[in-house]
């Protein structure tokens, strides 16, 4: 099924209110200022699929039905399936500037989920897979925009989760049921969530067998009895939540806090139950995917702030060519992050199941450049831009629209363009570089030292020294010195 994107935000209008901001229940995520600008860049990836230039980016093969989906509601099936969500994720970051997370991390989720079960019901028996299955088809029927659940509140990051004083830091089976589970804690920072019309649950870690009730997995309406999401904020958030120019009117990400107490979950949503050896693969491959494709996050940004930085030097009264070698480096970063994570979509290879899994190896490697080059990229922005940018010394708004001062401000701001125009785009930049439209750099996706320690045990760094004392010639036995002693 394809949903339009009126049809999209009137599904979210049935849903039961439960997501809260400023200390107020949010009544309508399509209208309320929090959360309306969220949902209407997602509403333009519903849009996108009947668009004749745009269907084949954001739609693509069922592999349930053979027909068309959107994208987010199919499997990654193929190394070009999974190429699909870069290339979507870049134009969707290059129509709105910032993420749209019910299209993203629950997608991933769900697409993981499909191996993984097809691997647990192999090793032990269980129908998980055929629930995954069933799953799937029920999202793809209604055109569904997934969000993903996966980090945990955690509470002190020196014990397990079964030491901590409170054990609703972490997500946990509270009780089995003949048909069901019960589940309670706390996931924290879920993108997306507002804009979702399910939430797919992943474990927050790989877990041995003491941490057996943390290994969880399963699908949750969004507005399910029991959850209570809360909006967090960010310092833009009043400002974004104003009329006028003062923040872009795109699609502001959204984050939330999720407050599981005591919700029931049936057993044909339930994915993993204490199947603690299998954690660690849904971690495994969920990083494999998602780290790949945030390298076309990132990069579908830098585009915009390329665009943003061109502008704000001609409306300063610069030509922007003679900023050329700056913007050379700002697409040079892009295409760094975006090429590395194509990289390892095509080094990858398929599951058993049919999932195809970029190289885990190379997928790792972006990430540590996702947490680095966006910000030499915001940097340039602002250097480009001259000061009205990077230290948002202009009035508000409101200030401009003054009938005592408002018109002597707009006259006072005016140089290469009239005065609004050089506003606007200094508020652009701003909100790409220091403001609302920032994504997730640096700990979107997890941290990019957990993502250096998996390069550190994935490289063969001994056989790199074995390969090159042989090209040398050398014959003596070389190792590393014994630690001295203390």
């Amino acid at each position: 099924m394809l949903m339009n994107g009126e049809q999209y935000k009137e599904s979210l209008r049935k849903l039961r209110p439960n997501i809260y901001k400023w200390g107020e229940l949010i009544e309508d995520v399509t209208s309320h200022p929090a959360t309306r600008l969220h949902v209407q860049s997602v509403a333009q990836s519903y849009d996108a699929a009947f668009d004749p230039e745009k269907a084949p980016i954001f739609t693509a093969k069922s592999h349930l039905t053979g027909e068309t989906a959107h994208r987010w509601n199919t499997l990654m099936n193929s190394a070009e399936a999974v190429m699909g969500n870069s290339l979507m994720k870049r134009a969707q970051y290059r129509v709105t500037g910032t993420c749209q997370g019910a299209t993203c991390a629950g997608w991933t989720g769900i697409n993981v989920l499909w191996a993984v079960t097809y691997e647990m019901d192999k090793e032990l028996g269980t129908n998980y897979h055929e629930r995954v299955k069933k799953y799937f088809r029920y999202v793809e029927d209604n055109a569904f925009a997934l969000a993903g659940a996966i980090t945990d509140a955690k509470g002190n990051r020196s014990l397990k989760p079964s030491q901590q004083p409170n054990k609703d830091s972490n997500l946990h089976v509270k009780e089995v049921r003949p048909d069901g589970i019960v589940i309670r804690g706390y996931k924290a920072q879920i993108c997306g969530v507002a804009a979702a019309h399910e939430i797919i649950i992943l474990p927050g870690s790989g877990y041995g067998e003491s941490e057996k009730d943390f290994c969880v997995a399963a699908a949750v309406p969004r507005d399910a009895e029991g959850l209570t999401i809360v909006e967090t904020r960010r310092p833009s958030d009043t400002r974004d939540e104003e009329e006028g120019w003062d923040a872009p009117k795109a699609g502001n990400i959204t984050q939330a806090f999720l407050i599981f107490d005591d919700v029931f979950v049936p057993n044909d949503r339930v994915f993993l139950c204490g199947e603690f050896k299998y954690t660690g693969k849904i971690i495994s491959y969920f990083t494999a995917i998602y780290r790949a494709a945030i390298g076309a996050c990132v990069a579908g940004q830098g585009d915009i702030m390329i665009g943003a930085a061109m502008n704000m030097a001609r409306a300063n009264g610069l030509s922007s060519k003679v900023f050329q070698e700056k913007l050379n480096q700002m697409a040079i970063n892009n295409e760094i992050t975006y090429g590395l994570g194509l990289g390892a979509m095509m080094a990858g290879k398929a599951h058993p199941s049919g999932l195809w899994i970029p190289d885990l190896l190379l997928a790792h490697v972006n990430k540590t450049q996702v947490a680095k080059l966006p910000y030499e990229t915001k940097v340039i922005a602002q250097d480009i831009s001259g000061g009205i940018a990077e230290t948002g010394c202009f009035p508000s708004y409101k200030d401009f629209q003054s009938p005592l001062y408002g018109e002597t401000l707009y006259k006072m701001l005016a140089a290469g363009s009239d005065g609004e125009t050089r506003a606007r785009a200094a508020r652009l930049v701003e909100w790409l570089t220091v403001g609302g439209g920032i994504p997730g750099c640096m700990h979107g996706g997890g941290s990019p030292d957990g993502a250096r320690l998996v390069v550190r045990a994935m490289e063969p760094w001994e056989k790199f020294a074995a390969d090159a004392k042989r090209i040398a010639g050398i014959t003596a036995d070389l190792a590393d010195p014994a630690p001295a002693k203390k």
